[in-house]
């Protein structure tokens, strides 16, 4: 008699257990999920603008869409605000898209190197609409301490684009011709963002990133997208399981 008791004791205590540990899950799915160092995967979608280095206005639109896959590595370390974990990720965009301003000639100023005079002349400028691929491989990301549904983060990654043609549009050689820029390009981030769940193991992902395009001199020119501003919406699956 008394060993039923005991066990029915044990059950009604391992079932509470049980139920105050999803009640907790449930109310924090951030906090349950990342203490777990999961896998993360999901499609995105990016947009923004940017600025080349032949003028000071935002008349470059940058759009890609792809999956990414990322890990969290460790525990949570440091103290106070920087409380938080590492992770590495990746992404793959197979929809990469840059469009620039429609051929055209534009008044640039320009020096004789042989001479070291100044001057100005129109030239043509522009190349309409870019297409490729991107990758960006490294991805090194601090996910700061979670409350509840929202679990802040900021990264750094660097990447590699491919282009159909030759981007950015040079100034001085028309969309398309060699002797320009490249169809390689490397894309050094920045950026921040969180994570919102939605419910346990799923989360919907919102971000800003900084990102430089240049060709690291590929090309004979190397005038790039000195700065542009992307933001990123996703949505992530969490996993357990390797």
């Amino acid at each position: 008699m008394f060993a039923r008791f005991a066990a029915g004791l044990l059950l009604a205590g391992a079932v509470s257990a049980v139920a105050q540990s999803a009640s907790a899950s449930a109310a924090s799915p951030a906090t349950s999920e990342l203490a777990t160092r999961p896998w993360e995967y999901g499609p995105f979608f990016q947009g923004g603008e940017g600025v080349d280095s032949y003028g000071d206005t935002w008349d470059y639109t940058l759009l890609s869409a792809g999956v990414r896959l990322g890990k969290v590595i460790t525990d949570e370390h440091l103290p106070g605000l920087l409380r938080g974990q590492f992770e590495y990720a990746g992404e793959l965009m197979p929809y990469w898209e840059a469009l620039t301003p429609p051929p055209h000639e534009q008044l640039i100023t320009y020096t004789n190197p042989a001479t070291g005079q100044s001057g100005v002349a129109y030239a043509p400028y522009g190349g309409g609409a870019y297409h490729g691929v991107s990758i960006t491989p490294i991805i090194l990301r601090w996910n700061f301490k979670p409350h509840r549904r929202f679990a802040p983060w900021f990264q750094g990654a660097g990447g590699l684009i491919y282009t159909t043609h030759k981007f950015p549009p040079d100034v001085l050689v028309p969309h398309g011709q060699p002797g320009a820029t490249s169809v390689w390009n490397f894309c050094p981030q920045f950026g921040f963002g969180f994570h919102y769940f939605v419910r346990p193991r799923r989360s919907i992902d919102f971000s800003a990133n900084a990102v430089h395009i240049s060709s690291a001199s590929l090309g004979d020119r190397n005038p790039g997208v000195n700065a542009s501003v992307q933001f990123q919406i996703g949505y992530t699956f969490w996993s357990r399981k390797y």
